[in-house]
């Protein structure tokens, strides 16, 4: 199958040859048969055409042969068209493109989404996780099977190409991201990303997959606000299943997709009504209005504080962490 480049060279090559045929139509006519411009245009077009209309005065011998050139030179060009315009369409790449111009407006238009580097089985996990949440995603694959994938999945745009290029990271939307997710095989090829997004959006959060410890450091001075090393979650996970398994299992069955029977939920203070800007926790009363227990807060330096104070001032900047069971979670949103 032709790539869409070669097709398109084809397809300018064309045009070209057409244009050209007209011109030299319409300049033989107007030299030979003397024509002005309008009636050589017109002799041209029915000629080339060959709808068989009648010419605007008798053809003289030299306008006769210059005519039967013509229409020689216009079969051949035809055929070439109409050949171009066949593989175009048999291998869909009309389709195709359509297809991506639609999809790539939809994305130019996306504000505050997530980006997803990759679909192995991190970003796999990485985007159900986001859909559960109803977030807007990109992802960025360059596999036609993962695209297939991918396209499959309502409301999660694809971006195809490599994560590593600015030129897609910004088809994919970087600059008007509220977050990215690397999660490219790579450790090399993930920093790149980091320093390209981070170059390109200064605000974004930005998170990155690591298979090496050695990678962290690198990471974290190329500008990732996060970085996940899957290999030492899992394993760390595997021994405290040892050391303390009911501890473990608790904490497994809370969650923060809002299926299980307890869902943690984080509260922006920012969004809360007025009258509790400013306020403590204890003016919130949680608990009796919801049934949810604050469980956590992160100060505006980014500082964490586990089960705090009832006294805590609620200031810009800094969010609070509940626990509750799905019915108490939305009846938080519903009330904050």
């Amino acid at each position: 199958m032709l790539n869409t480049p070669v097709i398109r060279s084809k397809i300018y090559r064309a045009l070209v040859l057409m244009f050209g045929l007209i011109s030299i139509g319409v300049a033989g006519f107007m030299w030979i048969a003397e024509y002005n411009f309008i009636d050589a245009l017109y002799m041209t077009v029915i000629t080339v055409s060959t709808v068989g209309f009648k010419e605007v005065q008798p053809l003289d011998f030299e306008s006769k042969i210059f005519t039967i050139f013509l229409i020689f030179t216009s079969v051949g060009i035809y055929g070439y068209v109409l050949s171009v315009i066949t593989e175009y369409i048999s291998n869909n790449k009309l389709f195709e493109e359509l297809k991506f111009n639609q999809v790539q407006k939809k994305i130019n238009k996306l504000k505050n989404h997530t980006i997803v580097c990759g679909y192995g089985r991190n970003g796999k996990q990485a985007v159900a996780t986001l859909r559960s949440y109803n977030k807007k995603v990109v992802v960025i694959e360059s596999s036609p099977e993962l695209i297939y994938e991918i396209n499959l999945i309502k409301g999660v745009f694809v971006e195809k190409g490599d994560a590593t290029s600015d030129e897609v990271l910004i088809k994919a939307g970087i600059e008007n991201a509220s977050s990215l997710i690397t999660t490219l095989p790579s450790d090399a090829d993930n920093l790149y990303v980091v320093l390209s997004a981070r170059q390109l959006n200064s605000k974004a959060i930005l998170i990155s997959r690591a298979s090496n410890e050695s990678s962290y450091s690198k990471l974290k001075i190329a500008g990732a606000d996060n970085v996940i090393l899957p290999d030492n979650l899992g394993g760390q996970h595997m021994a405290t299943l040892v050391v303390t398994p009911d501890i473990i299992e608790f904490i497994d069955r809370l969650s923060i997709e809002g299926e299980s029977t307890s869902t943690i939920e984080e509260l922006v203070i920012e969004s809360l009504p007025e009258e509790y800007k400013g306020k403590s926790i204890f003016d919130l009363d949680l608990r009796r209005k919801t049934g949810c227990t604050v469980i956590g807060f992160k100060t505006p330096e980014k500082k964490y504080i586990v089960n705090p104070d009832a006294t805590m001032e609620l200031i810009p900047n800094s969010k609070l962490f509940v626990i509750g069971k799905p019915e108490q979670i939305q009846k938080l949103h519903e009330l904050f």
